[in-house]
């Protein structure tokens, strides 16, 4: 999966209701470091509250824009009326994105390769928002971006990337779980 589906994923859904993976800065903490490589930051980090935030705050953008991607399918039902406006949350993508800027480098162990580094010294805060930003961009700006999709299986809340023309829900338990919710709809009566 991803970077952008598992950070808008960090909001799901399970029995209890709604959970969200960013709630406090222990949970944004552990998720930060479960993803350290992608977001060039040490395993070790730690995130403050301000740092949870304004990350919350970017999620909630980038899910604004995928709500915006999948029209006129429906966005997904975690927070489709708490959403920010379409211009408010491009706008803060990409300054998001123009944060922490990367650059090409060439490194030369052997063979030649590119690798990409900072281009500005940048706090590691912003550097994880700045990776962030930058994969919804890469995302939305990219081919998979016609084949994202909102799970429509009952208490379902999560985006998923269509890999094959019949798959309508995010995983087999969803669809596991509407084929039995349809059944039960069709013989209640």
């Amino acid at each position: 999966m991803s970077l952008t589906l598992e950070f808008v994923s960090t909001i799901r859904a399970e029995r209890s209701g709604l959970v969200d993976l960013l709630s406090d800065a222990d949970g944004m903490t552990s998720w930060i470091r479960e993803h350290a490589a992608e977001l060039d930051v040490d395993p070790g980090f730690t995130a403050t509250e301000e740092l949870r935030e304004e990350t919350v705050r970017l999620r909630q953008a980038v899910r604004a824009l995928f709500a915006r991607a999948v029209s006129p399918d429906p966005p997904s039902r975690a927070d489709a009326t708490a959403l920010p406006g379409f211009a408010e949350s491009l706008a803060l993508v990409n300054s998001s994105a123009l944060a922490a800027p990367r650059a090409p480098q060439l490194s030369w162990d052997g063979e030649p390769a590119l690798v990409a580094v900072p281009a500005v010294r940048a706090e590691p805060s912003v550097r994880v928002r700045g990776a962030l930003a930058r994969a919804a961009v890469e995302f939305l700006a990219g081919p998979e971006r016609a084949q994202l999709r909102t799970c429509q299986a009952p208490r379902c809340v999560l985006y998923f990337v269509k890999e094959h023309p019949r798959q309508e829900w995010c995983s087999t338990a969803c669809g596991n779980r509407a084929r039995a919710a349809r059944h039960y709809r069709e013989h209640k009566k």
